[in-house]
């Protein structure tokens, strides 16, 4: 009986372990440096982000010549939208495309209509965007209705 909860263990200890292996894909010990809000906030303008994106409750200078915008960022989330998510959305757009659009609206054979700014945008106006962006999201309890049964 011990052994073969000591063998249990062990498996265990063992599968737990390797979990934790660092990879050259890992990444442990990853972290950009802090950003400021009200840059990231210029950022966002200055960037044309506004000119696909619009955030509740805030108001951007009109581009002309362009439609309104289109995808709507911010606003009430039912989970939290972490900084790494918000990081690869910025800089790998076709990592995951905007959900409750038209697919057409929003990519074009899978790919991300969302401009790729990896070659013009600096690692502190990537990381003044997410920390201007992530408090713009409000983590809310969804509210189901339960049919109750009889």
């Amino acid at each position: 009986m011990f052994r073969i909860l000591g063998l249990i263990f062990a498996v265990v200890l063992f599968a737990g372990a390797s979990g934790c292996t660092r990879t050259p894909e890992s990444a442990a010990g990853f972290r950009l440096p802090d950003g400021d809000q009200i840059a990231g906030r210029q950022e966002f303008i200055d960037l044309q982000c506004h000119e696909c994106h619009s955030i509740p409750g805030e108001t951007f200078p009109e581009i002309l010549n362009v439609d309104p915008p289109y995808v709507v960022l911010g606003g009430d989330v039912t989970r939290v939208k972490t900084y790494g998510e918000l990081v690869s959305a910025i800089i790998n757009p076709s990592h995951k495309l905007a959900s409750g659009y038209p697919e057409e609206l929003v990519s074009e054979g899978g790919v991300s209509k969302m401009r790729v700014y990896n070659d013009v945008m600096t690692v502190k106006q990537l990381t003044d965007l997410v920390v201007f962006l992530q408090p713009k999201y409000e983590v809310v309890v969804p509210n189901y209705q339960y049919r109750r049964y009889r």
